[in-house]
């Protein structure tokens, strides 16, 4: 059988970093060829150069037999490959099925847009996937979840053979990841040749015929998951270089003192009234489906949205938070779950991207000291060990890990008491996630209060002193010792009761 795409021995440089060191990789018709490797392996750069966005420095890609140096983004697309990247490449403003046509919409023969032409063929588009989504309905109102649903059902509009699928699911609950999975099946029985890059490695294991593993650029092995099982401790050993133990945290410090409680706050006119309170040196964990009002109850906290109702003290004394700019004077910082697009300034430095909110706290008057900024930066940079060329290098060309850690660096700097943490280890590779993980439990041993969202559980339950669970816009639940466990945060985030999962056992 013919290849649908081949890349061979593809090399590529950025200043001060070899990406890709003479990588070779091919993909069949109806194949789900999984690539995985940590941050900073090359995956990223890799996919970037088959959907054209980067030009290799060596190597050649072969296409249906046809061979090029390198590719072009409208060249890619004729030749019928579609990437879905992890970052949100939609427009806010405009419909689902707009968004789906953009830049190709449905005419009439004078030229003018055919909206309920687009609306219908968004509809047959959306239906043949299986999904459930409102084409009518602006992006900007949609969940991340049927964010991602929607970029899906726009690559598929265009009839690709390769399909690049860059963390598919980072956003989804277990339910919408399901979905995603059996999507992925029925595209490939269609024919289409899909490329599937995750860090959650059960899912590349369940869906991948082949698995390529990159490591520092180069590729490592490509396993044949039908004739070889491949199991996650091999995966995790081949990605880097060596065992990998998951990191369990000790809880011992807790202060009784009570840094934040929350009154009777809803984050919306309708949402009910939410109420519960943190401790000095705690890691209280935040658990629900996506969707369940999780984030938007800690956005109205933070300031982000605007809350409707209800008290927060801070160390005793009641405060008013109507922007972040009262947060952070509170000495609230929040680490976003979307760090691309509200995390990061992408194209700054690691430095300014660091000192964003202290600025005035550190530097007085017109000018800033930039050697004293960059003094104040590079401690922090070594204490969080953010792998970096320079502090001038732009973030956008740091792995996730670092980017995150970039973001801690900056509440850090600003000397915040209490941090939410919102996803933070969404698109981590799994060593980066344990360093994430020992940094949070670092923070908290050393008198920190810290929030922790989260849609993975066993996150929660590794870090986590309490667990409360969200489900419709309120607290359904807390968690405590013995009661920590996932079969209680699943059956609490889903209103199953005790009555009903036994009925269900039975």
């Amino acid at each position: 059988m013919q290849a649908l795409i081949e890349a061979r021995h593809i090399v590529k440089s950025f200043p001060g970093v070899q990406a890709l060191k003479g990588v070779s990789f091919d993909l069949y018709p109806g194949e789900i060829h999984g690539l995985v490797g940590e941050n900073g392996a090359g995956k990223s750069t890799f996919i970037k150069i088959l959907s054209g966005f980067l030009r290799p420095d060596g190597g050649e890609i072969l296409v249906h037999d046809q061979k090029f140096h390198y590719l072009t983004p409208h060249l890619a697309q004729s030749l019928g490959i579609q990437t879905i990247y992890q970052e949100n490449i939609l427009v806010p403003q405009i419909s689902v099925a707009e968004n789906i046509f953009v830049g190709r919409e449905i005419t009439s023969s004078f030229g003018i847009v055919n909206h309920r032409e687009m609306l219908s063929r968004a509809r047959q588009i959306i239906e043949s996937l299986g999904v459930n989504l409102p084409v009518g309905e602006r992006v900007e109102n949609l969940s991340v979840a049927e964010q991602q649903l929607v970029k899906i059902a726009r690559a598929i509009a265009f009839e690709p053979k390769v399909l690049i699928l860059d963390e598919p699911t980072a956003m989804f609950n277990v339910n919408e990841t399901r979905m995603v999975l059996d999507l992925v099946k029925n595209l490939a029985q269609r024919g289409i040749g899909i490329i599937y890059i995750s860090h959650r490695l059960e899912e590349v294991l369940e869906v991948a015929s082949r698995i390529t593993v990159l490591r520092d650029g180069y590729r490592v092995t490509c396993h044949n998951h039908k004739e070889e099982k491949v199991d996650l401790a091999a995966l995790t050993r081949e990605m880097a270089g060596r065992s990998v133990n998951l990191f369990q945290r000790e809880r011992g410090f807790s202060s009784k003192e009570v840094v934040l409680e929350v009154k009777n706050l809803r984050y919306s006119p309708s949402s009910p009234p939410v109420s519960f309170m943190l401790r000095r040196g705690e890691i209280l964990g935040i658990a629900g489906l996506v969707g369940s009002g999780r984030t938007e109850i800690f956005k109205a906290l933070f300031g982000f949205t605007r809350s409707h109702g209800g008290e927060i003290w801070i160390r005793g004394q009641k405060v008013v938070i109507h922007s972040p700019q009262d947060a952070i004077r509170y000495g609230i910082g929040y680490i976003t779950e979307d760090r691309q697009r509200t995390g990061l300034a992408l194209g700054l430095s690691v430095t300014k991207n660091a000192t964003i909110p202290s600025l005035d706290d550190h530097f007085r008057g017109l000018l800033i000291p930039l050697r004293d900024e960059r003094k104040r930066v590079e401690e922090y940079v070594k204490n969080l060990d953010i792998k970096t060329p320079s502090l001038e290098q732009e973030v956008r060309f740091l792995s996730g890990g670092n980017q995150q850690k970039v973001i801690l660096a900056r509440w850090l700097l600003k000397n915040a008491e209490i941090i939410v943490f919102d996803e933070p280890t969404i698109g981590i590779d799994v060593n980066a996630k344990s360093e994430i993980h020992r940094l949070i439990a670092d923070l908290a041993q050393r008198g920190k209060s810290i929030i922790l969202i989260s849609s993975e559980n066993p996150e929660l339950l590794a870090l986590c002193d309490r667990i409360l669970v969200v489900r419709h816009g309120t607290i359904v639940r807390e968690l405590t010792g013995e009661a920590m466990n996932e079969e209680n945060i699943i059956s609490s985030a889903f209103g199953v009761t005790a009555g009903e999962r036994v009925r269900q056992s039975s």
